[in-house]
């Protein structure tokens, strides 16, 4: 373990250097907010924009905390609750399975915004994305302005995850490991491309780090301490210390921002691991004591900021009976909307639950398939190796480390304080029982890893700064910095061209006829999208919808009436739109369940079903020319449409390979869109189907 040396260079250039990154951090973090021109194409996002235009200051304190009568309960859509452009289903329970304290958050930053706005509109140019969607000049309703806000202070949060972890670096290893640490944060894709959603994750990880910061902070003064007693002549020198640098002051406040961080998502819950570490190493008395002392001070918070995960008990949640030999629990009903939510969650993630857009992950790696989505797109290779290998390098000093506190103390020897050592300890028991749990679900969403992506940065770092070989570190460093700034620049400016489907709506109210029948995929969205032409507002119900249903409802299997429902659709529709790979990234490559619908993408894209594309765009990571294409077929091994690979091979760059469905489907997603030409019946595509 690395001693961290604060004083080892200038206090004025660390901040100067700490300024330029963050400024950068922001740039890239607020660079494209209006990425899909506030269309809500986020799902999750729409989800809690739509729940957060609800919640209001209550006009009577008195049901303030009524679960069915206050505004502020994100379990039940309040009696007459309203917004503009959007239907409030006005005294009914919903399912909120997200923070509470996040969505709070971007309310309250949405109702700051407004009361600034007239003093500051005057005083900026109203070109600027601040003044025209943040400050909302042009009026926009609450449903997209609430949207631009957050999705502002989402950014911004992540960028003080970034300050945070600076601070963390330069006290468990030094300056240097601190700004590197900050620097690579600043360009990790995976966070620049999160923050331009309002979701609880970037939240999560901010107060996360944040609470691991003071937790170092009460072993590395815990440490101190003892050291400056064991140079004197026993007495404590307690009073050098400032009183916020004791130990029950910071575990205290790591405490209370547990409660934040539990407060923005359950996953969280793991903080009281380091948490419990800290007060071990820290303190010989009351260890017992300051923890229950925390657990309370946690509780509390938590409370305050998510008091309806609490008081609402209307929902079922059961836990199933144990059976513990001769005795036995039986299952429970806890009534608590939370923990429902929770339940349910818990299911999805660990695959009980059957769920279309969870598929994706069926005959993937536990540990290895979140590595390489990092390496791949999260990342990028080079930081990535680096990231994964301080974190294997990290692991084996914590071991090293313990085995000699371990051995001096069965020998009875005086152990040698190190602080930073200490702290080190205290990141990894968040870190690797992280990482051991999250990266064993079966569910593998990439966003699933951002708590633990600043401490990766962190010891990519510390093992880079580490090498005795001073110039040859720096190169290190810097040959990572640039192609990682790279690599973010370039994913960065997929926001400057308009969003795919944004582009397909125009090209649908351009050239195809009202009341024309569109089929979409099940599970994945539809076109076109209602905008604003020309002055003129183009409504999606001109024309007619409906859904293939390919991947199915949970646990359907294939069946021939679900076969004949679809080819009905697909002869009766003039268009099929293909939004994402979402559904033929999956269907074609589970041939035990789909048996029939996983050949239907391929007999689509080889035109043998009568359709022919007639519109193809994406947007990807592309820089002086060059694209990173992410490959929708090479997983599902198919060939695309010949009209689809032209336009590929139009973009002149690189194939990156498979990908995460979720790091494309919302921002840079390739859509494609069939005309029916031949107008094949049912009955006429059905023989292509095998039964085989």
């Amino acid at each position: 373990m690395g001693q961290a040396t604060i004083g080892n260079m200038r206090s004025w250039i660390q901040w100067l250097l700490l300024a330029i990154i963050l400024i950068v951090a922001l740039g890239l973090r607020w660079t494209g907010l209006d990425w899909d021109d506030y269309n809500h194409y986020h799902p999750d996002e729409r989800y809690i924009t739509w729940v957060a235009t609800t919640i209001e200051w209550p006009s009577d304190w008195r049901s303030a905390l009524d679960p069915v009568q206050t505004s502020f309960n994100p379990f039940y859509w309040p009696t007459g609750g309203e917004s503009d452009g959007i239907v409030v289903h006005q005294g009914e329970a919903r399912k909120f399975a997200y923070g509470h304290f996040p969505l709070y958050l971007g309310v309250a930053a949405t109702r700051l915004a407004e009361g600034i706005n007239p003093g500051l509109q005057a005083l900026l140019p109203e070109d600027w994305l601040l003044t025209r969607d943040v400050l909302n000049s042009r009026n926009a309703i609450e449903f997209r302005h609430l949207t631009a806000v957050s999705r502002a202070l989402t950014g911004l949060t992540d960028a003080a995850t970034i300050l945070v972890l600076f601070l963390i670096g330069r006290r468990v290893y030094s300056p240097q490991v601190g700004l590197l640490a900050a620097a690579f944060l600043t360009l990790n894709v995976m966070h620049i491309q999160l923050s331009h959603f309002f979701t609880s994750d970037p939240f999560l990880a901010f107060f996360v780090v944040l609470a691991l910061y003071f937790m170092v902070r009460s072993v590395a003064g815990a440490a101190e301490k003892r050291t400056s007693e064991h140079k004197t002549t026993g007495k404590s020198n307690i009073h050098n210390f400032p009183r916020c640098h004791s130990l029950t002051c910071n575990i205290l406040l790591a405490a209370a921002i547990i409660g934040l961080a539990v407060g923005s998502k359950f996953a969280a819950i793991m903080l009281f691991l380091p948490l419990t570490a800290a007060i071990w190493l820290g303190s010989k008395r009351q260890r017992w004591r300051l923890l229950g002392v925390s657990l309370l001070a946690a509780f509390v918070v938590f409370f305050i900021t998510n008091p309806f995960a609490i008081l609402d008990l209307g929902c079922e949640a059961l836990t199933p009976a144990l059976h513990l030999g001769p005795i036995t629990i039986p299952d429970l009903d806890w009534r608590s909307c939370y923990l429902q939510n929770i339940f349910k969650q818990g299911g999805m993630v660990r695959g009980d639950a059957d769920l279309g857009f969870t598929r994706q992950y069926t005959g993937t790696y536990p540990y290895l398939y979140p590595i390489e989505m990092q390496l791949r797109w999260g990342m990028g290779w080079l930081l990535g190796l680096f990231a994964f290998a301080g974190f294997a390098w990290a692991i084996w000093q914590g071991i090293l480390y313990t085995g000699q506190r371990f051995s001096a103390h069965s020998h009875g020897e005086r152990r040698v304080i190190t602080p930073a050592a200490d702290a080190a300890l205290v990141l990894l028991a968040w870190t690797l029982p992280f990482f051991l749990t999250t990266g064993s679900f079966y569910v593998k969403f990439m966003r699933y890893l951002l708590p633990l992506t600043p401490f990766l940065m962190l010891y990519a770092a510390a093992l880079i700064w580490g090498w005795h070989n001073r110039s040859g570190r720096v190169l290190v460093a810097g040959l990572v910095l640039a192609v990682t700034a790279v690599y973010a620049l370039g994913f960065v400016n997929i926001y400057s061209s308009d969003h795919p489907w944004n582009l397909a709506s125009r090209w649908i109210y351009a050239n195809v006829d009202g009341d024309t029948l569109f089929a979409s995929e099940q599970w994945d969205d539809s076109l076109p999208t209602t905008m604003a032409i020309d002055g003129q507002l183009r409504r999606r119900t001109e024309y007619d919808h409906d859904q293939l249903t390919w991947l199915t409802e949970p646990d359907e299997r294939d069946s021939e009436e679900k076969l004949a429902q679809n080819l009905k659709l697909l002869e009766q529709a003039s268009y099929v739109a293909i939004l994402s790979n979402r559904i033929y990234g999956v269907v074609p490559r589970l041939e035990h369940r789909y048996p029939l619908s996983g050949q239907f993408h391929q007999l689509l894209f080889d035109g043998t079903l009568g359709y022919q594309p007639v519109f193809a765009n994406m947007r990807a990571p592309n820089l002086l020319g060059v694209t990173l294409k992410p490959d929708s077929f090479v997983w599902p091994e198919l060939q695309p449409p010949l009209f689809v690979g032209e336009y590929l091979n139009g973009l002149p760059g690189f194939n990156g390979g498979r990908f995460d469905e979720s790091f494309t489907v919302y921002d840079q997603p390739l859509v494609v869109i069939f005309q029916n030409i031949e107008g094949k019946t049912a009955a006429e595509m059905r023989p292509y189907f095998s039964a085989d």
